[in-house]
């Protein structure tokens, strides 16, 4: 059983097929799929991932929608915190890599849903790119200490300093891709008990999906290539990344 902790199963490339697409995943063997929530004008179809499918959410605004995110959207993030219970605050972070993002407003933003995630004791999901050291220091500053690096490619340093913090590494299709050497190399040699599986479907597909859409059920392929690479057999595997995941977003077992 897997446990997909990094799913945008809300997004309208899969309007289409959508119950298709979770019964897809759940023959491939996972059992969960995480929904992050990005805005406030998409935290209605994040919320019906929920009710219509069971997924556990996360509620957030992400950092690469800056210029649409208004101060009032936080306090209404906390209002629907406070009143949905969401397992985590997400999907949250920096990015530096996207040209064009104001630096100062994705702090700004960061920083207030930090506050969000530590009033409510809540763990968060990171988007990192290109801002692992600057992300890292917020973490330090606001005490949250839980979470998931989702898509990490940081340094084995900054591995280190977020297991330090008590957070889980996120890694899904990119290491599928032998040119992924980084990646490749910190999935083998982090400890088992410090990596989550996740997709980030419908975007970074695996290797054998090469822009196409990207779907939860490519999430057994992707476990079964990270089990090779690390030499171990995908139960084990599986019965860790599942363990990981409940146990920092502290998920219970699907009915």
């Amino acid at each position: 059983m897997f446990i997909d902790t990094h799913c945008h199963l809300d997004a309208p490339e899969f309007d289409a097929d959508r119950a298709e697409v979770v019964a897809r995943a759940q023959a491939e063997g996972v059992a969960q799929i995480v929904v992050p929530g990005i805005s406030l004008p998409t935290l209605a179809g994040t919320l019906a991932m929920r009710s219509q499918y069971g997924c556990p959410v996360a509620l957030g605004l992400h950092p690469i929608y800056e210029r649409t995110h208004r101060d009032e959207h936080l306090l209404a993030l906390r209002e629907a915190i406070a009143r949905e219970q969401p397992v985590a605050v997400g999907e949250i972070g920096l990015d530096f890599f996207v040209p064009g993002l104001d630096a100062q407003r994705q702090t700004e933003l960061f920083a207030a849903q930090l506050k969000l995630a530590r009033d409510f004791d809540l763990p968060v999901l990171l988007h990192v790119r290109k801002s692992q050291d600057q992300v890292l220091k917020q973490l330090r500053r606001f005490g949250v200490r839980r979470g998931i690096a989702h898509a990490f490619n940081g340094s084995p340093q900054q591995a280190d300093a977020y297991i330090t913090l008590g957070f889980k590494l996120g890694f899904g299709g990119n290491l599928t891709f032998e040119r992924a050497l980084n990646i490749r190399r910190l999935a083998v040699d982090l400890p088992l008990d410090s990596i989550v599986l996740e997709t980030d479907a419908p975007d970074i597909s695996p290797g054998w999906a090469y822009k196409q859409r990207n779907e939860p059920a490519y999430l057994a392929g992707i476990a079964a290539e990270l089990a090779a690479l690390r030499g171990i057999s995908v139960t084990e595997l599986a019965v860790q990344t599942t363990a990981n995941a409940r146990a920092v977003l502290g998920l219970a077992s699907p009915t």
